[in-house]
């Protein structure tokens, strides 16, 4: 039987350790398939879902094709595959791992350049000493492009790169570059330095619907199972259980802690036991803020545990997923 919802995920690379350890960490075991069906995997527990293993960028295209319900990779690849993406990819969630920046990069001795408009004044004078347009190398053709033309820049002209691209100014092959950068110690290393306004786009990897994917009910509902699974995983992370005996009015002082810290009340003291214990879900940045009001209203005894999953009834990430599929 064919699985009824496929993923896309990084078939090799950090950025695939990092999506399996995401889904591992959900409980999620992802088993790759051996053989001639190699670059296919599945997920504990979820028989209708098929995972297919493709590169980053092949992700970002299969998105766009409709050849897969949903994908894993960095935002960088999916707007340079399709810089409008209303219509065809819907960005669900920024997953936190993944970071990189596409940046304007360009030789460190370029002393008096460093802003977009300094570029452009060094594009015009290079045109008019060198009768060509000054060399950009990148990968990123579309973002490229788009971002220079805001800038208003039009005297260079594109060097698709095939390979290591920090390395063209030095092979002589561009005089600048666009690129991405995570610590900036690769293009130190070359001798190159971002522009202060040159950041064209901040990624990371990002949970991704295709729009033009054939959504049947069996689809929907696996995604929504799939991601249900993964939501309440991270809100569980972000949040810890909080147990408490209050004193005197509890409703008051549950309601104070919600308003103060955005907790949510799991259970309150029945109606003949005012001094039962109570259960809430605080927001883990905000333990410290919660005890000192609880502690105001109780016996000073809280106890704080972790949650393995968060499940709420209504769900901003499965509202995001259903309205982007809707349209």
């Amino acid at each position: 039987m064919s699985a009824s919802l496929i993923v896309a995920v990084p078939s090799k690379g950090r950025l695939q350790e990092q999506v399996q350890d995401y889904f591992a960490d959900a409980g999620l075991a992802m088993k790759q398939a051996a053989g001639a069906r190699g670059y296919r995997a599945t997920l504990s527990g979820l028989a209708d879902i098929e995972v297919r293993l493709l590169s980053a960028s092949e992700i970002a295209d299969a998105l766009t094709a409709g050849d897969v319900h949903l994908g894993i990779t960095g935002e960088d690849l999916i707007r340079e595959s399709l810089p409008a993406l209303e219509g065809s990819i819907a960005l669900l969630k920024p997953l936190g791992f993944g970071y990189a920046d596409v940046v304007v990069a360009v030789p460190q001795s370029w002393i008096d350049v460093s802003t977009m408009a300094d570029l452009d004044d060094v594009c015009a004078a290079f045109y008019q000493r060198h009768r060509r347009r000054l060399r950009i190398a990148t990968k990123f053709v579309g973002l490229t492009r788009s971002f220079f033309a805001k800038a208003g820049i039009w005297d260079y002209r594109i060097v698709e790169s095939a390979g290591a691209t920090e390395g063209a100014p030095a092979a002589g092959t561009a005089e600048a570059i666009v690129d991405i950068m995570t610590t900036g110690a690769t293009l130190a290393a070359n001798n190159l330095k971002t522009l202060e306004d040159g950041t064209i786009l901040k990624s990371q990897a990002q949970l991704a619907a295709s729009l033009r994917a054939e959504w049947s009910e069996d689809a929907r509902a696996a995604a929504v199972t799939l991601i249900t699974r993964l939501s309440a995983r991270e809100r569980a992370k972000a949040s810890l259980v909080l147990r408490v005996r209050l004193d005197g009015n509890p409703d008051q002082a549950l309601a104070g802690l919600t308003k103060a810290t955005g907790a949510s009340i799991l259970s309150r003291p029945s109606a003949g036991n005012v001094a039962g214990e109570c259960a809430i879900l605080c927001p883990r940045d905000r333990l410290m803020a919660a005890i000192e009001l609880l502690r105001k209203h109780g016996d000073g005894a809280v106890t704080a545990q972790d949650a393995d999953y968060v499940f709420v009834k209504d769900d901003p990430l499965i509202a995001a997923f259903e309205s982007a599929i809707a349209r």
